[in-house]
């Protein structure tokens, strides 16, 4: 790394991460709950003995597969990308560079996935034993396809544009590369409602009725411009019971589970709708997206100054595809690492959501008697261990929803 390339990635680094602490303080609502902390509450005061005891159960075996899981693939992503036979097997790929990219990803993708496949299919198992999971094994096949395919595609541009600007900029590539990759961030963003998600979902408008009018009614209440809502065939795949937001702009949509509407009552229906609706008030998608780019942006001068510290002991330099390996290690840990920082804002924005749906339908014993039914019908664990749920939970507890509809 020239040392242009290394004070451009320095001030990428300082910038992206100055940017994104300034707007995570602006956009993220740190306290969204008017009146301060809640008052606890008992999980024996909204559910059964029989239905603590199953989710227990089965919360702590899926804890067990999903942290095994992500153990092993980290380890077999940092085997491959920092140890030296991972080196020297990555200097071996076949074809010019772009095609060595390409491979390299693909190979390192499809061995975690190898390695953690009996994990899954365990975790698979184990759903639908519980009566979770409702679709066939070739359906999970293919979702697993389509994962794997949407995994490399993303990973292999994301790198094939790091690498080839390292190639002919050797200098600016950092600055380039960021902007281009947060630009790939907004772009994504926008795009997945309308490519990606029609690849795992079908979509139908949701039908005219008690239900579709309260949604229209929520939506003038609230001030918010839907594009469509629209119905998933997600009974297929679950019998959990879910909806959400997503895209902005033109692509903006609120989707909910087939199971949703067959399965809830209006008035527990509308308390999700009005939940996605706030979403949609506050830009969240938006937000995020925002977020995200500050970040990718920040993400690439650090990965930028690492590659540049392995590539003086050794490594592959930046500008060679066989540094892909180690990227991609560098990418999961870092991932990694940024979860609970991901997760902590993830659950500052849902709070808000909870706290604007029950506001708008003045209804605190639909909110309650929705989270009950969510509850019940996933096996959520009413109190997972303090640490799992600060490091991975993307959503405040459920106990802490009893309280704030309380």
């Amino acid at each position: 790394m020239t040392p242009t390339a290394r004070r451009l990635s320095w001030t990428l680094v300082g910038a992206g991460g100055a940017a994104f602490v300034l707007l995570a303080w602006w956009l993220v609502p740190w306290d969204p709950v008017p009146g301060g902390p809640v008052e606890p509450v008992r999980a024996e005061d909204y559910f059964s003995v029989a239905h603590l005891a199953r989710a227990e159960e089965y919360s702590r075996w899926a804890r067990v597969l999903s942290y095994s899981s992500l153990a092993v693939s980290l380890a077999v992503a940092c085997y491959l990308g920092l140890s030296r036979r991972g080196r020297a097997w990555a200097r071996r790929a076949p074809g010019p560079w772009w095609v060595q990219v390409v491979v390299l990803v693909a190979a390192v993708e499809l061995a975690r996935r190898l390695v953690t496949l009996p994990f899954g299919i365990a975790f698979e198992q184990r759903r639908r034993d519980y009566g979770l999971s409702t679709r066939s094994w070739a359906g999970y096949a293919a979702d697993l396809v389509r994962n794997e395919v949407l995994g490399i595609g993303v990973a292999s541009i994301a790198l094939l544009v790091v690498i080839g600007l390292a190639r002919w900029l050797p200098r600016a590539w950092p600055a380039v590369a960021g902007l281009l990759v947060a630009a790939l961030v907004v772009l994504g963003s926008f795009v997945y409602p309308v490519v990606v998600e029609p690849a795992f979902n079908s979509f139908e408008p949701l039908a005219d009725g008690p239900l579709r009018q309260g949604i229209e009614e929520l939506a003038d209440a609230e001030g918010v411009e839907i594009g469509d809502v629209l119905v998933a065939d997600a009974s297929r795949r679950t019998s959990t019971l879910n909806a959400y937001v997503s895209g902005f702009g033109a692509s903006r949509r609120v989707v909910l589970y087939d199971t949703l509407v067959e399965d809830l009552p209006v008035d527990q229906a509308l308390s999700v709708v009005a939940h996605e609706l706030a979403h949609a008030k506050h830009d969240d998608v938006v937000v995020g997206t925002v977020l995200g780019a500050a970040s990718a942006v920040a993400g690439v001068g650090l990965l930028a100054l690492c590659l540049g510290w392995f590539g003086r002991r050794g490594w592959p330099a930046v500008s060679e595809a066989a540094v892909a390996p180690l990227a991609l290690a560098l990418f999961a840990v870092g991932g990694f690492l940024a979860s609970p920082v991901q997760n902590g804002i993830s659950r500052q924005v849902e709070t808000r959501a909870d706290v604007d749906a029950l506001r708008v339908t003045r209804d605190p014993d639909a909110f309650v008697g929705l989270q009950v039914r969510l509850a019940e019908k996933s096996l959520a664990d009413p109190t997972p261990p303090g640490l799992a749920h600060w490091w991975f939970g993307s959503h405040p507890g459920v106990l802490d929803r009893f309280g704030r509809a309380r």
